[in-house]
C-alpha cells in the first residue's frame, strides 16, 4: 500500500455502514423504504420525502459519468501533487450520483466523456479507510 497524504473521511454513526461496506469491497448505499430513492452521502432521513426509514442495500457500483472536471492546479499540497487528475460525477445504475476521481483513463477532455459506462475501483488508502473511485468499463 502506498502512503496516502490526502484528506480523509471520519466516519460517525450515520456514515458508518458506507464506510464498512466500501473496506469490504462490497458497496452498499441507503434506499428509503418510502419513496424507493437510493441516497448518497449518507444522511439521518431521505431529501425527498424525509422519511427516517432508510435501509442499507447493496448497489452495483456500475454507471455513467454525468459530468466531469480536470483539475490542473489545487492549492491542497496532497491533491497538487496528483494534478492534472479527473473528478467525475458518476449517476449509478440505480439513481444515485457520487462525486469521486475517474482513475486508469488519461486527464484529459479527449479520453473522457460524458455518458462513458464506469465501476466502480475500491482504493484502500489506509487499513481503516477505502475510498471509491470509478474507471472507465
Amino acid at each position: 500500500m502506498v502512503a496516502y497524504d490526502g484528506p480523509l473521511p471520519i466516519p460517525d454513526p450515520v456514515t458508518r455502514p458506507f464506510w464498512d461496506s466500501l473496506r469490504a469491497h462490497a458497496i452498499q448505499l441507503q434506499r428509503c423504504a418510502a419513496c424507493g430513492r437510493f441516497i448518497y452521502y449518507p444522511r439521518p432521513v431521505c431529501p425527498s420525502c424525509l422519511s427516517d426509514d432508510l435501509v442499507w442495500t447493496p448497489v452495483s457500483g456500475r454507471g455513467v459519468v454525468h459530468a466531469f472536471t480536470i483539475p490542473h492546479r489545487h492549492p491542497n499540497r496532497a491533491f497538487a501533487a496528483r494534478a492534472p487528475y479527473v473528478v467525475a460525477l458518476v449517476e449509478l445504475e440505480e439513481g444515485a450520483r457520487m462525486l469521486s476521481n475517474l482513475v486508469d483513463v488519461a486527464p484529459d477532455p479527449a479520453d473522457v466523456r460524458v455518458g462513458m459506462p464506469v465501476e466502480i475501483v475500491y482504493d484502500d488508502v489506509t487499513e481503516e479507510i477505502t475510498l471509491p473511485r470509478f474507471r472507465p468499463r
